[in-house]
Formats: structure tokens, C-alpha cells, sequence
């Protein structure tokens, strides 16, 4: 969608169209924020130092079209500053290492039984 959309038709001596073009052109010279008198109202601009333009002329069907198109951004362009990734590295974890357990005596009846090594009678 487009922020502001003004058109105008109506017909114009060749006198009128140089006065609109002429003011068009001090606005174009002079830059900055311009004021246009567009007949019933003025409409105001700001007109940066480079523009992109088209010219477009049609003949046929016993007329002449003459298209002048001129094109800006509306907001000066911002550098961008480069875009940095920065990894953050998470710690090494070290292997978790299963809790050593500790020689108690268990009670009796419980636990793992021990075997010793029986001496053989002879």
C-alpha cells in the first residue's frame, strides 16, 4: 500500500503547464522541502539531492504522450553497520563420573557377599 497517492487532470493553456513545469523545476533546483502550487492547493515535498527519472514518450491514436517520472526514497538510507556473529562457546563439561562408593560394612544378611580364597587342606 502506498503511503500518499495524489493525481490531477485538468486542462491547462501552454502557459499554465510552463508555470507548473517551471516551479517544478526552482523546487528540483533548489532542494530541501519544497512548496508546489498545484491550482486548488499546494502540496509540499522534500526533495533529496539524486533522484531516479523516466521519460516516456507515446504517439498514436492521433496523440502525443509525454511522461516525466521522477523517484526518491522518502527516508535517507542508514548505513547498516555489518552484521557479527558472536558464538558464545558453553563450557566444556567434564563427563559426569558415577559417585565412587565408599568401602562400608553392610549389615548382615545384606549386601554382596565376599569370597576369599580358601586354603586346600592337604
Amino acid at each position: 500500500m502506498k503511503d500518499l497517492t495524489f493525481e490531477q487532470k485538468r486542462s491547462l493553456s501552454r502557459h499554465e503547464a510552463a508555470d507548473q513545469l517551471t516551479a517544478l523545476a526552482d523546487a528540483l533546483r533548489e532542494g530541501g522541502d519544497a512548496e508546489l502550487d498545484l491550482g486548488p492547493g499546494t502540496l509540499g515535498l522534500r526533495i533529496p539531492d539524486d533522484l531516479q527519472s523516466e521519460l516516456e514518450i507515446e504517439i498514436g491514436g492521433g496523440e502525443i504522450e509525454l511522461e516525466i517520472e521522477l523517484k526518491w526514497k522518502t527516508a535517507p538510507a542508514r548505513a547498516t553497520p555489518p552484521r557479527t556473529e558472536t558464538r558464545t562457546e558453553k563450557p566444556q563439561r567434564k563427563p559426569q563420573q558415577k559417585p565412587q562408593r565408599k568401602n562400608t560394612p553392610t549389615p548382615a544378611g545384606r549386601g554382596k557377599s565376599t569370597q576369599r580364597p580358601t586354603a586346600k587342606k592337604a
